[in-house]
């Protein structure tokens, strides 16, 4: 599982296994997960952050887009 970033409390990466599914990155922090798409950024699933924190993590992944779907095509392949 490969780390792209670390942003304040938040671990953002890619599960090697994930390569079959759209771009798409997991948000971490304790024991909360989230997981959002990356061509529209967008909310895929979500396991104990709140909505507050949900906005702010789509936020953090609208202003690193680029960089996070450049992250995934150098690490899957295009």
């Amino acid at each position: 599982m490969p780390t792209i970033a670390r942003i304040g409390p938040y671990r953002i990466y890619f599960v090697s296994h994930d390569m079959k599914e759209p771009p798409h990155v997991h948000v971490d922090r304790d024991d909360k997960s989230a997981k959002f798409w990356l061509t529209t950024v967008s909310l895929s699933r979500n396991i104990g952050f709140g909505s507050r924190e949900l906005r702010d993590l789509e936020r953090i992944v609208t202003e690193h887009q680029q960089e996070f779907l450049n992250a995934w095509h150098k690490y899957f392949g295009r």
